[in-house]
């Protein structure tokens, strides 16, 4: 079974995007900070990690820069999943690595495909 690291700091936000993808089959890892996805990573290595902007501490484009940076992490696909959505932050978010960006509020159909494509089920 393919796993998925959310990133999300709303706790509601989180249990909306972990439904999405347990429905379609997924097990899910939650954090609901950068330096908590750390943590998790040191223990799992997701399939994919999708990932929020505006977390407490290290923002999410500081993360995926530095998951991207890193050998051990720099392979696992990541989708920005942010309110924060104008071009200037699409363009970070790809600047950084980031494989994908959906804006929230996420349409699950949208973010399903995504998430898909990019583990090349």
């Amino acid at each position: 079974m393919k796993t998925i690291l959310v990133v999300e700091d709303s706790v509601t936000e989180m249990q909306i995007l972990t439904g999405y993808l347990r429905q379609a089959g997924l097990s899910v890892m939650s954090a609901q900070s950068g330096e908590e996805a750390q943590v998790k990573l040191d223990d799992q290595k997701p399939d994919l990690i999708v990932l929020d902007v505006i977390l407490p501490g290290q923002s999410g484009f500081e993360l995926c820069r530095e998951l991207k940076a890193n050998p051990n992490t720099s392979q696992i696909p990541i989708v920005i999943c942010s309110t924060k959505d104008t071009d200037v932050d699409r363009m970070w978010g790809n600047m950084l690595g980031a494989n994908a960006y959906l804006p929230k509020p996420v349409d699950p159909t949208e973010l399903l495909r995504t998430v898909q494509l990019l583990m090349s089920y």
